[in-house]
């Protein structure tokens, strides 16, 4: 039997997105994205959590120091992305589609260089109360 044990992050960012495709045209878009293709933007208060799965260590009794992980998603993630417009403001959506997925799949290719490769990462990403995502799904 394994002493995996997993430990959990919680942040929040403010953000606004327009859901988009280039080569479609607006009422495509409208079609498929609905509000959310507003050529104004919308935002959300996004919700993250960043779960880590492993053994504690032998000396501090820690998968990780959550005051670390905190720090590493502040300098990775919400100072990229906090109170920015995506589509506009960050080089990750210049040319992808902020959805929530791609949003999720774009926030764990950052923290993944930042967290020990023996533990099991994954986001969740909350856009709303009731729509989240969760990637990789493990």
């Amino acid at each position: 039997m394994n002493n995996k044990v997993a430990v959990y992050r919680k942040e929040h960012f403010n953000a606004a997105h327009r859901l988009f495709n280039a080569t479609w045209s607006d009422a495509t878009n409208a079609a498929v994205f609905g509000k959310c293709s507003n050529p104004n933007y919308h935002g959300h208060n996004y919700e993250l959590i960043v779960k880590l799965v492993g053994e504690p260590d032998a000396n501090t009794g820690y998968v990780m120091d959550l005051k670390i992980l905190s720090d590493i998603i502040r300098e990775t993630v919400l100072d990229k992305f906090d109170h920015k417009n995506l589509n506009l403001d960050t080089e990750a959506f210049k040319h992808l589609n902020p959805t929530a997925e791609n949003i999720a799949i774009v926030i764990y290719n950052l923290l993944r260089p930042k967290i020990k490769p023996e533990l099991e990462l994954q986001v969740r990403l909350y856009e709303t109360e009731r729509n989240f995502v969760e990637y990789p799904v493990l």
